[in-house]
């Protein structure tokens, strides 16, 4: 049922398409037209002849297409509607000799879709002259030719037709012939006989006209040649001549010797066939020499006879390369037998003087024989390599092949064969500092005042692979404390990320990965050891660093005894002042006391110059369908109107995948037999812009060294586009970008039209090692399509920056002396140069070297590691000051260097060099400890003669009577105040006057207790004591030579 109704269907279906066809054809249009207008003339007015304004011929994209050709003669000026000649127009070349030309076009026009036929009568104008085929007619006639003849001649040709063809010919008046013209058949006819005696050749004009106006004519020269007559041809010894010459002969070589015979008369002829030149096999190797021997008879008959010379070969070529040299490229760590290349050479020569043979010329490369490296294949010229190659040990080298042919003598040529090795991912970073472990101490000092961004070390590596092999990048696998110290992913700087806290544990441990950017990736790791601390004394337990802790604090020491010291001095004399200032107002109290002396303080054997423990320098541092294959095309034929069918598509046209199609169209009759006959379709696809610029690579890479110089060549690019003309035309451009800061336009250019990036600044590996700009490829089509690719310019590393030294410092800016212990042993570490390098990879490469020393056996310094140690132990013979210049390289070419000075002491203390002159410490610092013990000895010195002083007055007076004690007061009666009166006359005063005086000798201070007196009776002391206590004292000795001055007290009552 379903495929009944579907037939039911389809006539329906049919109908309807052709009802919905119908409507878009429309009455024919004529116009007459003239071939060999000009362009832009015109041909009539479409809008008015269609009744269409100008407007609408624009809008609705009026075109016009022509059958059957590809050309495009006329076209509509949209502007006027008029139709107008695009191309000229040759009647000639359209139609032919047809009597009527008609140029069919179609008008199309769009929205809604109309269709209008257009039929232009081509008129013919007279452009064209009669022209016979050949310039000069070639006739032979024979004298006995009857008279009457008829000799045939080929008629002139005009390409113009009607009026402006051929009317008429004229032949030029002779005494012979005269001229037959008849249904455009032209024959000569001979009016009177030929004598070959009297006239062997003639020449006759003929002259044809057409009856264009103005008229045209056309000419042609007939050269009449009169035969003789005759009936015996000469014929030849030999039926067929064969002969042989080697190639190069001699001029004049005789070759072969014929011979003809005519029997009338009966002479033998002979000839030789000798060269008239150089023969060379390899251009002509075969000669069919025609020779043709004719006789004197009249007529005169010939005979020919063909020579068949083979040239013989001799070996006087050799083997030509087909280039003048080759490359060949190849991975390191290729298999053994590997292929690196072809080479050809061709020889032009025969048989075995042809047959190449090649081989290697004997050579070196990197010392060895060349043929350890590669061998070729005699046969074919393929080379291998015989050994696996290493990048690292050499990137190119060249080898000399030779091609031999096997002739006599052999003859041969050499071509050069560059060899490039190209680099693979093969060796792992190798950490140059710090020293791997078990080797030496690594451990760096941090200031715990360090603040965030701080320089702590630096780790540096290198790779022996090249490229983006060689790119490293710098890793915190471990740490002590995460967040303390971060690590630069290129430039391997460890930096503190926060400032130094009191809580920060002081042993610090990290663990670096080294990372190279091969694939796959290899990686090399390494332990840095930090301590966070001033100065080594500090770590008493750092067993390497054998600092003595009583010899590191001296200077700690000194400044703390001179404060004590002072203090206590200043104390007492304060003391002394003031009991001196009360007894200026009170009796005195004299007592004597001891002092006590602080015990002996020994120096320290070592100095911490700065304080700090740490390095005193800060440094910083700044990679086709071809449609004849078809089976089928995308079209069909749909009927339109009578028997006018339009060809309309099946599917969507790609004019990238087929841009012609030549369509076959048959057109069959339904008679018995049915006859059929063929027309060609050649179908152009037009272009439009479908198809943006394709790169040929997903990315570009671009290397260069830094330094270059601007305008170099960086890489090129190369995108292709499938359309056609402007639309498949690439322009390139750089897009807007930023590198470092600053515009990519200041960094790249790209040539527009070929797509080679050019360097526009010269670039420094230390800036930046690599960057990437998008470059832009856009075709001219409307609107225009484009696309974008990534291009990375990598920055290989030029040894342009000397090793910068760390530590120690330059001089001039700060004191760079090391105190060597006098019992350090051999191997002992004294010290280390701390040295660095902007450059990367082996530029970066540094090797220490102790260029002059005082004792050039006495000190050593590792090449890698810069640690300057001991060779042997120290003696007493050694001189006390030592003086090393190290000098620092790096590994580049050309090598760069920088030499730092290292003053060495071989001291346990500072104190045993009071006289160091080549130490530019500052005035006030560089002498501190000399002035604080000088200060010292003063102060305690002065002191001590003060106690010393003291304790002799003390000493002195013990030994003399004493005024006071305890118990009553009993005064002598030598001696009685002038105020006072014995009233008794028992040489007594009257009242009897009792003191208790109390003494606490422990603490050397008098203390008193005073009683008051028994009588009520006061006097004031004015009155009773008028001497001062000098005079008492004076009094007292005077009376008593025995009597001990203690302490004096006068006591007012």
């Amino acid at each position: 049922m379903g495929n009944k109704g579907l037939s039911a269907i389809r006539p329906m279906l049919g109908f309807v398409f052709f009802l919905v066809t119908l409507h878009l054809v429309y009455g024919d249009l004529s116009y007459s037209v003239s071939e060999e207008m000009k362009r832009d003339a015109v041909i009539g007015n479409l809008a008015k002849d269609l009744g269409l304004d100008r407007i609408s011929i624009s809008s609705r994209q009026a075109r016009v297409d022509f059958e059957d050709i590809r050309k495009t003669y006329c076209d509509i000026n949209r502007s006027t509607g008029e139709l107008v000649t695009s191309e000229r127009i040759d009647r000639e070349s359209l139609c032919g000799n047809k009597p009527s030309c008609v140029l069919k076009v179609d008008l199309v026009l769009e929205n809604p879709l109309e269709l209008h036929r257009v039929s232009l009568h081509i008129q013919d104008v007279n452009d064209n002259s009669p022209q016979f085929k050949d310039h000069l007619i070639e006739m032979e006639i024979s004298e006995l030719a009857e008279k009457g003849s008829r000799f045939p001649i080929e008629e002139a040709h005009d390409a113009d037709i009607g009026q402006n063809a051929v009317q008429r010919y004229i032949l030029q008046k002779n005494d012979h012939f005269i001229l037959s013209v008849d249904s455009k058949k032209v024959d000569l006819v001979l009016e009177n006989k030929l004598d070959r005696e009297k006239q062997k050749e003639m020449n006759l004009l003929l002259t044809a006209l057409d009856g264009g106006s103005p008229q045209r004519s056309g000419t042609v020269v007939i050269h009449v040649t009169v035969l003789d007559a005759n009936d015996n041809a000469p014929v030849f010894s030999q039926a067929v001549y064969k002969a042989s010459l080697p190639e190069n002969s001699p001029l004049d070589t005789v070759v072969i010797t014929v011979s003809a015979t005519d029997l009338v008369p009966s002479i033998k002829n002979y000839y030789s066939l000798v060269t008239t030149g150089q023969l060379d096999r390899e251009l002509v190797s075969d000669y069919n020499i025609t020779i043709t021997a004719t006789d004197e008879g009249s007529p005169p008959l010939s005979s020919s006879k063909t020579v068949q010379l083979s040239v013989a070969d001799i070996n006087d070529n050799p083997p030509v390369f087909e280039e003048q040299s080759y490359s060949a490229y190849v991975s390191e760590n290729n298999k053994p037998g590997s292929t690196l290349c072809s080479v050809t050479a061709r020889d032009p020569d025969w048989r075995q003087n042809g047959t190449v043979i090649y081989s290697v010329l004997p050579g070196e490369v990197n010392g060895a024989p060349v043929s350890s490296y590669v061998s070729v294949n005699g046969d074919t010229g393929v080379i291998h390599a015989v050994r696996s190659f290493d990048y690292e040990q050499f990137r190119s080298f060249k080898v000399h092949v030779m091609a031999r042919d096997n002739g006599s003598p052999p003859l041969s040529s050499n071509v050069s064969v560059s060899v490039f090795i190209s680099d693979v991912n093969d060796n792992c970073p190798q950490i140059l500092y710090p020293a791997p472990e078990g080797k030496s101490l690594m451990t760096e000092l941090v200031p715990k005042a360090a603040h965030g961004g701080a320089l702590v070390s630096k780790v540096i590596a290198v790779d022996a692979d090249s490229g983006q092999n060689a790119w490293l990048s710098y890793h915190i696998m471990k740490s002590t404390d995460p967040g303390l110290f971060t690590i630069g992913v290129h430039s391997g700087e460890i930096r503190t990320q926060r400032d130094i806290s009191e809580s920060d544990s002081m042993k610090q441990n990290l663990i670096v990965a080294v990372k190279d950017n091969g694939q796959p990736s290899l990686s090399a790791t390494c332990s840095m050891y930090l301590l966070i601390s001033d100065n080594l004394a500090e770590v008493p337990e750092l067993k390497d660093i054998s600092y003595d802790e009583k010899n590191s604090k001296l200077t700690s020491y000194l400044i703390i005894a001179l404060v004590c010291v002072s203090t206590f001095f200043l104390t007492f004399i304060i003391i002394i002042l003031g009991v001196r200032f009360c007894r200026r107002r009170k009796p005195r109290l004299l007592f004597d006391g001891a002092v006590a002396i602080p015990s002996a303080y020994l120096p320290p054997n070592y100095a911490d110059v700065d304080g700090t423990g740490t390095l005193r320098s800060t440094y910083n541092y700044d990679a086709y369908l071809t449609t004849g294959s078809r089976t089928s095309v995308p079209f069909k034929l749909v009927p339109s109107i009578k028997n006018y069918y339009s060809l309309v598509t099946t599917g969507q046209l790609d004019r990238e995948l087929v841009s012609d199609y030549n369509i076959t169209i048959t057109a069959t009759d339904e008679g018995s037999p049915p006859l059929s006959s063929s027309k060609t379709v050649q179908l152009s696809v037009a272009d439009i812009n479908d198809n943006p610029p394709v790169f040929e690579e997903q990315s570009y890479s671009a290397y260069v060294s830094e330094n270059n110089k601007p305008g170099s060549t960086l890489c090129s690019v190369t995108a292709r586009d499938p359309d056609w003309r402007q639309n498949g035309t690439v322009i390139y451009s750089v897009l807007p970008g930023e590198v470092n800061g600053a515009p990519v336009s200041s960094y790249v250019s790209v040539n527009g039209d070929t797509g080679v990036i050019h360097a526009v600044r010269s670039f420094d590996h230390e800036q930046f090692r690599s960057f990437q700009v998008q470059v832009m490829a856009r075709d001219n089509g409307s609107p225009p399509l484009s696309s974008n690719v990534s291009v990375s310019v990598f920055i290989s590393d030029v040894n342009d920056n000397s090793p910068q030294i760390l530590y120690p410092a330059p001089e001039g800016k700060s004191l760079m002396t090391e105190l060597v212990p006098k019992a350090a042993h051999g191997g002992s570490l004294v010290s280390k140069v701390i040295a660095v390098d902007a450059d990367s990879g082996q530029n970066a490469w540094l090797s220490h070297h102790i260029v002059k020393s005082t004792d050039p056996g006495l000190f050593t310094i590792g090449v890698h590691s810069g640690e300057i140690r001991t060779q042997r132990d120290i003696s007493e013979s050694d001189s006390m000051k030592q003086n090393l210049i190290v000098a620092v390289k790096d590994n580049g070419q050309p090598s760069l260097s920088a030499t730092c000075s290292m003053y060495l002491l071989i001291s346990d203390n500072l104190a045993e060099v009071p006289e160091l002159k080549d130490i530019s410490y500052d005035e006030k610092n560089s002498k501190l400890t000399s002035y604080l013990i000088i200060a010292l000895v003063c102060v305690s010195t002065f002191f001590l003669t003060f106690i010393i002083i003291i304790l002799g007055v003390r000493f002195c007076r013990r030994r003399k009577p004493r005024l006071l004690f305890d118990g009553a007061v009993a005064i002598p009666s030598a001696y009685l105040p002038p105020n006072y009166a014995d009233v008794d006359g028992t040489g007594t005063l009257r009242s009897t006057y009792n003191y208790d005086a109390y003494l606490t000798t422990g603490s050397r201070t008098s203390d008193f207790k005073f009683v008051t007196s028994y009588n009520d009776e006061t006097l004031p002391a004015d009155e009773t004591l008028k001497k001062s206590p000098t005079e008492f004292a004076n009094i007292f000795t005077e009376s008593d030579g025995s009597l001990e001055v203690g302490i004096v007290l006068f006591i007012k009552y």
